[in-house]
């Protein structure tokens, strides 16, 4: 891969981090524990207010694993092996990449 695709790939995926590190401090709110005083929340808020609580957990949750996809894919740049599939070594297509580009794999070792 050349250095200016590589360079485009990076400010990709820096630019996905950064999309992450918003996405968590705008969803730092639901992720509170939820205060148990029923005189201000009623029986059927506060569990609503749980359930809440565990979809933004989630959500955080899939946030790490994405953050660590991209961590991934910006250590195969350092490396020189982005764009290569890490199973069977051939490239892995530009457009492949563009539309996820942390993927590891080319095509046919995704597909088994």
């Amino acid at each position: 891969m050349d250095t200016e695709t590589a360079a485009r790939f990076r400010a990709i995926l820096m630019r996905l981090l950064s999309d992450l590190d918003a996405q968590d401090s705008a969803g730092a709110e639901g992720r509170k524990p939820v205060q148990l005083d029923q005189q201000s929340v009623g029986r059927l808020s506060r569990m609503d207010a749980m359930q809440q609580q565990a979809m933004a957990r989630a959500t955080a949750a899939r946030r790490g694993q994405s953050r660590q996809r991209i961590a991934a894919a910006l250590a195969r740049l350092d490396e020189g092996e982005y764009g290569w599939c890490t199973e069977c070594g051939e490239a892995i297509p530009a457009a492949r990449l563009d539309l996820d580009p942390t993927l590891p794999t080319c095509v046919s070792c995704a597909s088994g």
